[in-house]
């Protein structure tokens, strides 16, 4: 087995739509989730090292369907963001549908990379996010996004209160940046132990998960009514 990914060969696959339509897990995903405007997609191409590879919007909420890109067997998901609020609320109900049917499926969830912005403190929809990955034992890490717009000091200080709010630990936040590549090298790190000695996902995975509680009216904050919290 391989002990690092070749991010060179990465290549998109396919948008969908509907949960339905993608295909079953084959190999180890990496699945790529936060606010709208919190960068993803800035990130995921400083991880490809290519500048154009996943869709880069000035408009916040552009991406609408789940997009999947391959790099060396290892897949890697863009899901839609959430919390943006100047689109249609049909189409924004369609997005939290989306995003809450793909964590209740069964596929190879190696790993959730929740990003949030370092500059500000976790949102509503933020903290419903961590909350329902850790009480489905998801395994995942903290991507704290836009660390260039601070000074080290006040990276270290955002980042001590982002942890604290989350209730996360140390070694699951990662502070980076799109723009001077900071923390990339310690995401890819994560990816490839997540991805590339623990696939397929260990036994044991609970396969019956509480709700995603931003399944419904997400931009809102407002929890789902299906099922208890």
């Amino acid at each position: 087995m391989a002990d690092s990914i070749n991010y060179q060969l990465a290549k998109f696959v396919a948008s969908y739509g509907k949960v339905s339509q993608i295909p079953e897990s084959t190999c180890p995903e990496v699945s790529f989730v936060g606010r709208s405007n919190v960068g993803k997609s800035s990130i995921m191409n400083k991880l490809f090292g290519r500048k154009n590879l996943v869709k880069v919007s000035s408009t916040p909420g552009k991406t609408s369907n789940i997009n999947f890109f391959e790099a060396d067997d290892v897949h890697f998901v863009d899901l839609p963001g959430y919390g943006f609020a100047r689109r249609s609320k049909a189409e924004r109900d369609r997005w939290a549908e989306l995003i809450g049917d793909f964590f209740d499926s069964e596929r190879s969830f190696n790993l959730v990379v929740s990003l949030v912005d370092i500059r500000h403190d976790p949102s509503k929809l933020d903290h419903d996010m961590i909350d329902y990955l850790q009480g489905n034992e998801f395994n995942f890490i903290v991507c704290l996004t836009k660390a260039d717009k601070l000074s080290r000091t006040q990276q270290a200080r955002q980042a001590a209160a982002i942890k604290k709010q989350l209730n996360v630990p140390a070694e699951n936040v990662i502070i980076t940046s799109s723009q001077t590549g900071i923390g990339i090298d310690e995401l890819k790190k994560r990816i490839a132990e997540a991805c590339l000695y623990e696939y397929p996902p260990q036994e044991g995975a609970p396969s019956q998960k509480a709700p995603l509680p931003i399944k419904i009216n997400y931009q809102l904050g407002a929890p789902s009514k299906r099922g208890s919290l």
